[in-house]
C-alpha cells in the first residue's frame, strides 16, 4: 500500500482554512480540507482540471 503525501495549496495562504491535494501512483487524486481532513473527495485529472478552469473563468471580471 502506498503512502499518500498531502501538499497543500498554494491559494491556501497561511490561513487555518486549508486545502490540500495528493496525487495516487493510479493516476487519481484527492482532495481534502483541513477542517475535515477525513472527507476525502477523488477525482481524475481532467475532471479538476475543468473544474479549476471553469471556476476562474466564472470569477474572471471580463
Amino acid at each position: 500500500m502506498h503512502t499518500i503525501h498531502w501538499q497543500k495549496s498554494t491559494y491556501s495562504g497561511d490561513s487555518s482554512n486549508c486545502v490540500y491535494v495528493a496525487a495516487t501512483p493510479t493516476g487519481t487524486v484527492h482532495l481534502r480540507e483541513s477542517d475535515e481532513p477525513e472527507t476525502i473527495l477523488t477525482t481524475a485529472p481532467a475532471a479538476l482540471k475543468s473544474l479549476i478552469r471553469t471556476l476562474k473563468a466564472a470569477s474572471d471580471p471580463q
